[in-house]
C-alpha cells in the first residue's frame, strides 16, 4: 500500500502541485458552476458576451451569470488557451468568444464526462440513498 501511495506522489509531483498547475487548475474550474456551461455553448459557434450571457442563464439551474464572473470566467479560459476572444474594428468594437481547438478537445472531454454520469446515475442516486439512512 506504501508503494502505491508513493507512487501517486511521484505522478502528482511530475504533473504539478502549485495552485496554478494546469492539472489543478483545469480540474477546478470543470468542477466549478459554469465553466462547463460557458465550454458546452461556446461549442455550437461564436457568441457575443451579453448573447453568451443570455443563453447561460436560459439554460442554467442556476440563477442568471453575473457580468463580473462571466467575465472572469472567459479571461481565465482565455488565459488557458480554451476560448479566444475577437475584437471588431467596428466603433464601437463588437467582442465575441469561440472555442479554440484545445477548447473543442476539453469541451468534447466535458461532455464524455457528463455521459459517464448520466449512464450511472441511478447507481450515484442509490448511493445517495443508503447514505442519507446512516
Amino acid at each position: 500500500m506504501h508503494q502505491t501511495i508513493e507512487a501517486l506522489a511521484a505522478e502528482m509531483a511530475e504533473h504539478g502541485t502549485g495552485r496554478d498547475a494546469p492539472v489543478r487548475s483545469v480540474m477546478a474550474l470543470l468542477g466549478d458552476r459554469w465553466t462547463t456551461l460557458i465550454l458546452l455553448v461556446l461549442a455550437t459557434g461564436e457568441w457575443r458576451h451579453a448573447e453568451l450571457k443570455r443563453m447561460l442563464a436560459s439554460l442554467s439551474a442556476e440563477q442568471a451569470i453575473s457580468q463580473r464572473v462571466l467575465t472572469l470566467k472567459l479571461r481565465t479560459l482565455e488565459r488557458d488557451g480554451f476560448v479566444t476572444r475577437i475584437v471588431t474594428a467596428d466603433v464601437p468594437p463588437k467582442v465575441s468568444y469561440r472555442l479554440t481547438p484545445m477548447g473543442a478537445d476539453l469541451q468534447d472531454q466535458a461532455r464524455r464526462t457528463i455521459e459517464w454520469v448520466k449512464s450511472r446515475d441511478t447507481m450515484i442516486e442509490a448511493a445517495r440513498r443508503r447514505f442519507d439512512l446512516i
